[in-house]
């Protein structure tokens, strides 16, 4: 089942929340379901470099408040905040309402949000850098923030290749079948000259043992960031650095006279 099913939907009322928060009814749910595929869809067009993880909508009694959580606000407030009175006013005409709020929530550890991770792998790939180092770069960032594992699997004419592939590139742990695992998952994908290559990222934060909140618009604040502290390795240049005795060809051997 964990192998099959979409991460973040299975683990939807036990440790994730939902990414759309509203009430609808059978004669409008259908209505404001492709309203906010139709938000999501512009933004993350508009907003191409913004480094945007994922957008929270929220709908009150005649407002409209959509969250934004990016590693790059400085992008989407622009000079002065220009930028994202813009996007409200656009905003306003694609949805056809007058009151429409926008936050923007800025991501402390891009490294351990499976969307910024996986179009950071896109955007390498894109500029022609060899696929594997691409990854590799990834996953050494990620683990040495503290994540527990990630895996990584790219498909399609990797590499221009003729016939299209898929490899995959795993490091640590990432129980899928273990609902108490916060999991980060996405699927994003690279166009490149010779066609569209798929991108999957995963991403074992850790174990959630307690009760959490499921609103998807509070990030965790002095947990999350033990926690990186507890899982983190020891930086083998630093050890090298202050306690390793590196010594020439012959340094112990006996001298001569």
């Amino acid at each position: 089942m964990g192998q099959k099913a979409n991460p973040i939907g299975n683990r939807l009322g036990i440790i994730r929340g939902w990414e759309s928060n509203w009430y609808g009814n059978k004669k409008d749910y259908a209505t404001k379901l492709i309203e906010d595929q139709k938000i999501r869809k512009y933004l993350m067009a508009r907003i191409n470099k913004g480094g945007i993880a994922r957008i929270v909508i929220e709908r009150t009694l005649g407002k409209l408040i959509i969250t934004i959580h990016t590693s790059k606000p400085g992008i989407i407030i622009g000079k002065g905040g220009g930028e994202v009175d813009r996007i409200k006013e656009e905003l306003k005409k694609l949805t056809g309402k007058d009151d429409v709020q926008i936050n923007i929530l800025e991501i402390r550890r891009p490294e351990l949000d499976a969307t910024i991770v996986g179009d950071t792998i896109a955007r390498q790939i894109e500029n022609r850098i060899n696929y594997k180092r691409a990854i590799k770069m990834a996953i050494a960032s990620t683990l040495r923030m503290g994540a527990e594992g990630i895996k990584v699997k790219v498909g399609g004419r990797i590499g221009g290749a003729e016939i299209a592939r898929s490899e995959e590139i795993k490091q640590g742990r990432v129980p899928l079948h273990t609902f108490r695992m916060d999991i980060d998952y996405a699927n994003v994908f690279a166009q490149t000259v010779y066609g569209k290559i798929g991108i999957k990222v995963w991403i074992c934060k850790g174990e959630v043992l307690g009760k959490r909140e499921l609103n998807p618009n509070i990030i965790g604040g002095k947990e999350g960031g033990e926690r990186a502290d507890q899982h983190r390795g020891p930086d083998r240049r630093d050890d090298r650095r202050d306690g390793g005795d590196r010594r020439g060809p012959g340094a112990g051997g006996p001298r001569k006279r």
